[in-house]
């Protein structure tokens, strides 16, 4: 593929080129921790200046500064008014001059992760690669988009009103997805799930004109936003019960996955993936159904979606000694997706299943009685026992009664007699909790000991 010199990015966005304009970056980078030799550090004003990392940058490799002032420093700098800007408007006009035939994104409160993974596969198509879904990670990666790609798959993620219609306007849509609604960031929205409804579906607005858009015809906010007049411009495709695209016979595998009957206008084909859950069902037939809607061919898109496996911290399973499991969720949580996740955990084989839960955040003023109301999903579905902790590890516990134990934060879970070395052998165990808690320490102490 054929990248951008420092002097062409320039020539697209403005600014002022010292040194070696010639200079090709490979990929870009804001943190000197993950920075890959041959980039371009982008050195943005935020908590801590960038800029006095722009050193360590080039003595790792990097081979191109963004900076919004010359900085004596041996190494072409691109010097910008504003480095935040210049990064985004360097993403948006290397899309729109490479611009694939088709790019989709996808939205949504639980699953847009995975289902970003399902449908790039269904569809063989690049994709925004880790969990780079916001307005910084976004731009960073279409800044090194390739050249002559059929297909794009952008994931989109917000925490705010506004985030995702500026994602739209640095990459305008082709097609969508909404993998669900949920409650995920509700202290940042007044208005509650309808403000949370509108924030997702600015994916929606951002469609360019006659755009089509999938969502779960179960579900009543997508139905809402699919009647608001700020979507009328673009076709709602409802998948599910009832309508020309679903699935049916789906059936649960066990550590395999699950298998189900894709139906199409065109007919039904069989379908199987390796990720556990029936959440994982939803989500794989949205992605189906958009693929085949866009024209791509049945066959192979059933084909790309039974080749993806689960990444770490989304859906992971490890066996444990003594015939159990240990499903890795740890990426994140929100109530949806933990009883999701619960769900798949009692479709596995093993001894009694068990959860062991980070505390929720971004919940707002409810989030206490969301924990409590969490707890008591999971007893109600059939777990055996919950350990919890963090800030609203009692109220899991609360909610979910007898047999349920909470800890203040993961070192007591960890080192307090009834914790994670109570867990018995042969148990089934979903970890799962909100990045800010770490539940992969867990995970890792577990699957360790």
């Amino acid at each position: 593929m054929r990248l951008w010199s420092l002097s062409e990015a320039a020539a697209q966005v403005g600014g002022e080129v010292l040194g070696d304009g010639a200079v090709v970056p490979s990929s870009l980078s804001m943190d000197t921790r993950t920075l890959q030799a041959g980039a371009c550090f982008v050195a943005l004003r935020a908590e801590r200046d960038g800029h006095a990392f722009a050193a360590q940058a080039v003595e790792q490799g990097a081979k191109a500064l963004l900076v919004d002032h010359p900085l004596d420093i041996d190494c072409p700098q691109w010097v910008v008014p504003d480095t935040l800007a210049a990064l985004q408007r360097w993403g948006q006009a290397r899309l729109a001059a490479v611009r694939p035939r088709a790019v989709f994104g996808v939205t949504g409160s639980v699953g847009k992760t995975s289902t970003k993974e399902l449908l790039a596969a269904a569809l063989g198509a690049w994709k925004t690669p880790g969990n780079r879904n916001n307005t910084l990670g976004l731009p960073e990666a279409l800044a090194t988009l390739p050249e002559g790609l059929d297909a794009a798959v952008l994931e989109m993620g917000m925490s705010t009103p506004g985030e995702i219609r500026r994602l739209t306007e640095i990459a305008p849509l082709d097609f969508g997805l909404i993998t669900m609604v949920g409650t995920a960031h509700a202290e940042n929205f007044a208005k509650g799930q309808e403000g949370i409804a509108e924030a997702k579906g600015e994916l929606v607005a951002g469609l360019v004109r006659g755009g089509v858009w999938g969502h779960l015809a179960s579900d009543a906010w997508c139905r809402w936003i699919a009647a608001q007049p700020w979507a009328g411009h673009a076709e709602a495709l409802p998948v599910g019960e009832g309508q020309a695209y679903g699935w049916e016979e789906a059936r649960s595998l066990g550590a395999a996955g699950e298998s189900f009957r894709m139906r199409t206008p065109q007919g039904a084909f069989p379908v199987r993936i390796q990720l556990p859950g029936e959440h994982q069902v939803r989500n794989a037939a949205l992605a189906a159904a958009i693929a085949i809607h866009a024209g791509y061919d049945p066959q192979r898109v059933a084909a790309g979606l039974g080749a993806v496996v689960p990444e770490p911290g989304r859906g992971r399973l490890h066996a444990i000694p003594g015939g159990g499991c240990l499903l890795d969720e740890t990426y994140n949580a929100s109530p949806d997706s933990i009883l999701a996740c619960a769900r798949a955990l009692l479709q596995l084989p093993g001894g009694e299943a068990v959860a062991v839960l980070g505390s929720m955040r971004e919940l707002g003023p409810e989030a206490s009685r969301i924990h409590r109301e969490t707890g008591a999903a999971l007893k109600a579905l059939g777990l055996a026992r919950l350990w919890a902790f963090g800030e609203f590890a009692g109220a899991y516990a609360d909610g979910f009664g007898l047999r349920a134990v909470a800890f203040p934060d993961f070192e007591a879970l960890r080192d307090d007699a009834a914790g994670l070395s109570a867990i018995p052998p042969g148990t089934r165990i979903l970890v799962k909790g909100s990045r800010y808690w770490r539940a992969e320490r867990a995970a890792d102490w577990l699957l360790t000991h």
